[in-house]
């Protein structure tokens, strides 16, 4: 893999975790917080009212609590590679604890002080069973979110 001094070296580990050579780490730029999410279309109006249903709960809930944010098909931003790889991900549902509750267009964990989802909820249907992997989804927010 070539670098440049804008692009840090890269390494894989496992299938999808990317790792920063030591080296690289002081020269790291770090794209802007505001990025847009890019997650595809939901499959069904069913999906889209599930994943509005549980934002809607929780805020219902914790209607008097403003430390926490709720969102759902939102990217989350983790690797400033993110940008050039495929190392992004999008739950259909997830919350933060002691995070600001206000809009974004994206989760950016760099942007919000380290601070990766504490839950992540995501809904299967028939068809997306059989097309997304997940042991890789397991994976993802096992070893990159910290999730057990």
């Amino acid at each position: 893999m070539s670098t440049s001094s804008t692009t840090p070296e890269v390494a894989l580990t496992g299938d999808i975790q990317p790792e920063i050579a030591p080296s690289a780490k002081d020269d790291i730029l770090w794209p802007p917080g505001d990025l847009y999410s890019d997650e595809p279309p939901l499959e069904s109006d069913l999906h889209r009212d599930q994943i509005d249903l549980l934002i809607r709960l929780l805020k219902s809930f914790w209607s008097d609590r403003q430390d926490f944010y709720a969102s759902g098909n939102l990217t989350i931003y983790y690797s400033p590679n993110q940008l050039k790889s495929e190392y992004f991900r999008g739950p259909d549902f997830f919350v933060v604890l002691n995070a600001e509750n206000r809009p974004r267009k994206s989760w950016a964990v760099w942007e919000e002080g380290g601070k990766y989802p504490n839950l992540i909820v995501e809904l299967l249907s028939d068809s997306t069973a059989k097309t997304e992997s997940r042991a890789q989804k397991r994976d993802l927010t096992q070893d990159i979110f910290r999730h057990p």
